[in-house]
């Protein structure tokens, strides 16, 4: 990044290339002087960190917190990333495909996990840097000295885990079909290897959430947000009722919802609907079968983990479907 982006209060920094706790309190209170992080002030810190070798966690935690509250919490709605924040900041931290830095890494599983939404491009991309560090055996985060290509780390778990269940994420809580079928790449690739025991567990579990699970909230899209936003605030008599109530929601509490709702027939009736779509969610439908009958063994051999997750999905499961059958015998002749 050009030495012109950088702010003329940061300029000194760079003569040095190093930063010290005292240039980071500098830096903090330039950046927050008027409550407000601007782009000019954003790039400026990206172009600082460019530049810089070893940083102290002093830096690690400013650089987070500022980027995350420019991305997330400075967009309209509060909350929401927008598209335009999600490519500046890919653009930023992109390196032919590949995340700069652990501190930038960081950056961008952080704002997913606090955002209330964000555009899927952004969890795929973050995804994505999992899948070519345990491909590649290397990344931007720490996996353990023993890490090597074609294997599963603890710090890779450890990773994944973040990025598929950021609330901000592809599927907020719930698993999608293109991060399952990354779980399956990945569970391909590495099945020989000495992966941590903790893969098989994530794994197992991921994917059958993808099959099985139901998410009774999703967040609203920004424009529906910002317009909920205005609807509030416009009516200070009711917005606090029902700003509680939105956060009953929110917590995903159907019981805590239904006894708000006790006496009236027609919300009552939209809670029994939720409740049974949950059910019906839980069970896996012909297409999901499909999509599980071509990836389960499609090597050739049916692997420890793909056994166990069809185990998982036999005890769990409160409806077989019936062209599972072939799948279950195939693993009961693999054990």
């Amino acid at each position: 990044m050009a030495n012109s982006r950088i702010m003329p209060e940061m300029a000194p920094i760079l003569e040095k290339s190093v930063i010290s706790a005292d240039d980071v309190l500098l830096f903090r209170r330039t950046v927050f002087a008027d409550g407000v992080v601007s782009r000019a002030e954003a790039d400026s810190l990206f172009a600082v960190n460019d530049r810089l070798g070893e940083t102290p966690a002093e830096w690690r935690d400013f650089f987070v917190e500022v980027m995350t509250d420019y991305v997330v919490r400075q967009a309209d709605p509060q909350g929401y990333i927008d598209a335009d924040n999600a490519r500046w900041l890919i653009e930023r931290i992109d390196a032919d495909g590949i995340v700069k830095t652990a501190c930038e890494l960081e950056t961008l599983v952080k704002a997913l996990e606090i955002a209330r939404s964000s555009p899927d491009v952004l969890a795929a991309y973050a995804l994505d840097q999992v899948r070519k560090t345990v491909l590649s055996g290397s990344g931007a985060y720490a996996r353990g000295p023993e890490a090597r290509a074609g294997m599963v780390t603890a710090g890779d778990v450890a990773m994944l885990r973040r990025v598929l269940y950021a609330y901000g994420g592809d599927g907020h809580v719930a698993i999608t079909r293109a991060e399952a079928e990354v779980l399956f790449e990945l569970n391909d690739a590495t099945a020989d290897a000495a992966n941590d025991p903790a893969w098989g567990d994530l794994f197992v579990k991921a994917t059958a959430n993808y099959l099985m699970a139901h998410t009774l909230y999703r967040a609203p899209d920004r424009a529906t947000a910002k317009r909920r936003e205005e609807w509030l605030d416009s009516r200070a008599d009711t917005g606090s009722l029902l700003k509680s109530m939105f956060g009953t929601l929110l917590s995903g509490d159907v019981a805590a919802v239904r006894d708000a709702f006790k006496g009236d027939s027609v919300q009552a009736e939209r809670i029994a609907a939720a409740e049974a779509d949950i059910a019906s969610s839980q069970r896996i439908t012909g297409d999901e079968v499909a999509w599980l009958t071509d990836r389960i063994g499609r090597d050739g051999v049916l692997h420890k983990n793909e056994k166990a997750l069809l185990d998982f999905i036999r005890s769990e499961s409160p409806e077989i479907h019936p062209s599972l059958k072939d799948l279950f015998d195939k693993a009961g002749r693999a054990a």
